[in-house]
């Protein structure tokens, strides 16, 4: 069975809502806190020990020596990541989202990826709560990719 807290101002309780639904199950629970931007279930819980690892998207890289700046992975971009300039391809790593289309749609196989890191995934346990959250890197925007990797790992089963 899943249990969603979801939608609602800042401040009007889905943490603490959903923190107390899941002690108030009288069996080991998992909670998901996918408000990656600021988290803080696990302040709630009073979580001591916590593994984490690093959450990373990969972004594109231009081969310079194989690019001909056709343009082809520019207009493919919906999010503005590349733009095609005259003689060269830039990449914005802060508007790509990871999707990988561009260096499908390469003609030139002038794009491989290379990962960067945008947050962790952080799992911890109290007694009947396995906990996992994401936690989004300080002046990062790109949540979404966060946001489905803990619903992911969660739906997965995986506690850390």
């Amino acid at each position: 069975m899943t249990i969603s807290v979801a939608s609602g101002k800042g401040g009007t309780g889905k943490t603490t809502v959903a923190v107390g639904l899941a002690r108030a199950l009288e069996r080991q629970v998992r909670l998901l806190d996918c408000d990656v931007e600021e988290p803080n279930s696990h302040l709630f819980l009073q979580v001591g020990q916590r593994q984490s690892e690093d959450f990373s998207i990969p972004v594109p890289r231009i081969d310079a020596d194989k690019c001909t700046a056709c343009g082809t992975c520019s207009a493919f971009c919906e999010y503005g990541a590349l733009a095609r300039l005259k003689d060269k391809v830039l990449v914005f790593d802060n508007l790509c989202h990871g999707c990988g289309g561009c260096k499908l749609v390469c003609p030139e196989n002038a794009i491989h990826e290379e990962p960067r890191a945008i947050g962790k995934l952080v799992s911890a346990a109290v007694p009947g709560v396995d906990l996992l959250y994401g936690d989004l890197n300080s002046g990062e925007v790109l949540a979404p990719p966060l946001i489905r990797a803990v619903k992911r790992r969660g739906a997965a089963g995986a506690g850390g």
